[in-house]
C-alpha cells in the first residue's frame, strides 16, 4: 500500500498534542500522544491528558458566537486562539512533554455543509505563535469544499486505531458511528444530538449535566413528544449526513416549548436517544461496539441503550472515554503531516478522499 509504504519512509514516532473543544462546552481537553507504525499497523499511545474548564469570559463568548458581529467573532476568533496557545504551554510546563505537532480542533461556531459553510474557530497562527510549536487546525472546510459534510472526521482514526471493534460509537454533544460496510468502506454519520440537548435542559435546573442520568431517571416520558422527536425528517436521511447546534436550535428546541415538565422532557429525550441509537446499532453485524465520550459516563443513559440491543457495548476506560477525540485529531495531525488522505469520501459524500488541515509553523 502506497499510504503505507510513505508513511515508513517519513514515520518513526510523532510526539503530538491534540487540543479537543466540543460543542458542549465542557471545557479543552489537552492530550499528549504518540504515534508510530508497525508493520502495517498504526500504534497510538497516551502519554498523559488533562481537560482545562474554560474562564467565563471566553465561556460566555463561546455560547453566544453564533451571534457576534463579524469584527467580534474575528476578535473570539484570535482571543480563543490564543488561550489554546497558553493552555498548551501550561500543559507542556506541567508535564515536561514537548511535542513535534499540535492538531487543534477548535470551536465549532457554524456548520451547514449543504450551504459550503463550515466555521471553526480558535486561530492556528495564535497558537504556533505563543507555542513556537507547529500547529494543524481547521481540519473541515477542505472537505466541504469538495461538497462534503465535513464530519465526521475520527472514523479514519477509528478504522486505523480501533479495527479490531465492529464500530465505535461515540456519545458527546451529538452521537456519531462509525464502521465498515459491506464493500470494507468506512461509513460514518451522525446520528442524534445527545448531550448538547440533556445539558441544555438540566442547566434548566441550575446544573451543567445531568450525572449518572439521575434526573432524566426520575421523569415520565411523553408519548406524544417522543413520536414527534422520532419522526423527524433527519433520521430518514441516507448517509452521509451530519448534525450542528442549527439543527437542535431550530428543529428540536421549539417542539419542547416549554409546555413539559423538564424532567419529564428530559425522560423522554433519553428514550429518543436510546431508539435512534438502537436502529442504527441493530443494522449492524453482531460483535463489540466502543462507547466513548462524555454520555459513555451516563450510567442511565447506557443501561436504556443496553436495554434495546443485544450487541455487546464495551465501554472503554476513562481515559479513552475523556480523550479519544483529542487521541484522533492529534493522529488527524500526523497524517496531515505526512500528506496522507485524512478524510473519507466514503464518510462525508466529498468527491474524492482528501487532506484537512491548514498548517502554521
Amino acid at each position: 500500500m502506497l499510504i503505507f509504504a510513505l508513511a515508513m519512509n517519513k514515520l518513526k514516532k510523532y510526539k503530538v498534542i491534540g487540543l479537543m473543544s466540543g460543542t458542549s462546552l465542557d471545557g479543552v481537553d489537552v492530550l499528549a500522544c504518540e504515534f508510530s507504525l508497525a508493520k502495517r499497523d498504526w500504534e497510538y499511545a497516551i502519554i498523559q491528558g488533562e481537560t482545562f474548564s474554560y474562564p467565563n469570559d471566553i465561556l460566555e463568548r463561546l455560547k453566544s458566537s453564533q451571534n457576534l458581529s463579524g469584527l467580534k467573532l474575528a476578535q473570539l476568533n484570535t482571543d480563543y486562539g490564543n488561550y489554546l496557545g497558553e493552555l498548551v504551554n501550561t500543559f507542556i510546563n506541567n508535564y515536561n512533554y514537548k511535542p513535534e505537532l499540535i492538531a487543534s480542533h477548535g470551536y465549532t461556531v457554524f456548520h451547514e455543509p449543504q450551504k459550503g459553510l463550515t466555521l471553526q474557530i480558535g486561530s492556528g497562527a495564535e497558537i504556533a505563535s505563543k507555542t513556537e510549536i507547529k500547529t494543524i487546525c481547521d481540519f473541515r472546510t477542505n472537505d466541504v469544499a469538495l461538497g462534503g459534510q465535513g464530519a465526521p472526521l475520527v472514523p479514519i482514526g477509528d478504522e486505523l486505531l480501533f479495527s479490531k471493534y465492529i464500530a465505535c460509537l461515540n456519545l458527546g454533544g451529538f452521537s456519531n458511528i462509525s464502521y465498515n460496510n459491506e464493500e470494507n468502506s468506512r461509513v460514518a454519520f451522525d446520528i442524534c444530538a445527545v448531550n448538547f440537548v440533556l445539558n441544555h435542559l438540566v442547566q434548566k435546573l441550575g446544573l451543567n449535566y445531568d450525572k449518572e442520568g439521575k434526573f432524566g431517571q426520575s421523569g415520565k416520558v411523553i408519548d406524544e413528544l417522543l413520536l414527534q422527536l422520532n419522526e423527524l425528517g433527519y433520521y430518514k436521511q441516507e448517509p452521509p449526513k451530519s448534525l450542528g447546534r442549527e439543527f437542535v436550535e431550530s428543529v428540536i428546541f421549539p417542539i419542547f416549548e416549554d409546555k413539559y415538565s423538564t424532567v419529564d422532557i428530559m425522560a423522554t429525550f433519553y428514550e429518543h436517544v436510546a431508539l435512534q441509537l438502537s436502529a442504527v446499532i441493530d443494522t449492524l453485524p453482531m460483535g463489540q461496539i466502543l462507547i466513548t465520550g462524555g454520555g459513555a459516563f451516563n450510567t442511565y443513559l447506557i443501561n436504556l441503550l443496553r436495554s434495546k440491543c443485544s450487541h455487546d457495548l464495551i465501554v472503554s476506560d476513562k481515559q479513552l472515554i475523556e480523550f479519544k477525540e483529542a487521541l484522533i485529531f492529534g493522529f488527524l495531525g500526523v497524517l496531515r503531516e505526512l500528506e496522507i488522505p485524512n478524510c473519507l469520501a466514503s464518510v462525508t459524500g466529498a468527491l474524492k478522499d482528501n487532506i484537512g488541515g491548514c498548517v502554521y509553523i
